[in-house]
């Protein structure tokens, strides 16, 4: 039988690198916000049980208005805002989950953890990752390199071409159990001080669980459409793909 699974869609970033006063989750694809994307793949999906939406101070109103009642996105059942860093956005949604409330509780099942600026999801990936983290309890969607990767020394300099075929750049979803995750972030809250000191700062939620938990976590092939939206040059491809699925 299916254990419960929520998806957070993290949607509190400023997105600097897009040249816009627009926060890029709100920029227009087609003719709906980024953000819309992502939230139509997992409120579509038989996978998914309900969301939770993690965006910047102050906005909850706002999207509350203009995102999930105009466009009635049932599943999602909390809107939260986001912290300073990346994690902080993630914990402040796996609260909910772990403490419980009337809307929104999920101790023992799975949780999937996506960007709300990879708005090109699709239900295959969804499904995959789904069944990779039944089997192994973690894991994170992620594509194949296909330019050859040098490690460089402070200068600037070469130092290794690590062999390509080992190599995967890493998206999102990343799917974890609930136990698990919630641990992982429950270690990083207490050792968050120790951490930054020593200038290590978790990127994604895949490296909280192979750090803090010792974990390995199983990476899903997905999708290179499957791409994050950073540049103005990344809102015209996702463009072009779109255009390609519809036709």
């Amino acid at each position: 039988m299916k254990k419960k699974c929520t998806a957070i869609l993290l949607a509190a970033g400023a997105g600097r690198r897009m040249e816009s006063n627009v926060a890029k989750q709100y920029m227009l694809l087609g003719n709906k916000p980024v953000i819309w994307y992502g939230l139509q793949a997992f409120a579509c999906s038989p996978m998914i049980d309900d969301i939770i939406l993690v965006v910047g101070r102050g906005e909850i109103p706002y999207v509350q208005k203009e995102l999930i009642e105009k466009y009635g996105f049932s599943k999602v059942r909390s809107i939260v805002e986001g912290g300073a860093e990346r994690y902080h956005s993630v914990e402040n949604a796996l609260k909910l989950l772990r403490e419980g409330t009337a809307f929104a509780e999920n101790r023992e099942g799975y949780i999937f953890i996506h960007d709300g600026a990879r708005p090109l999801v699709t239900e295959k990936i969804i499904e995959d990752t789904y069944k990779a983290a039944e089997a192994c309890g973690a894991c994170c969607a992620a594509v194949p390199v296909k330019d050859t990767i040098k490690l460089a020394d402070e200068d600037g300099f070469a130092l290794q071409t690590p062999k390509r075929s080992s190599l995967y750049a890493v998206q999102t979803p990343q799917v974890f159990s609930a136990p698990l995750i919630f641990e992982a972030y429950a270690k990083l809250q207490k050792q968050e001080k120790a951490l930054a000191e020593s200038g290590v700062f978790p990127t994604d939620d895949a490296m909280v669980v192979e750090q803090l938990m010792g974990r390995k976590v199983k990476l899903v092939e997905a999708s290179y459409e499957n791409l994050k939206i950073t540049t103005p040059e990344d809102l015209e491809l996702a463009e072009g793909i779109l255009r390609k699925r519809r036709s």
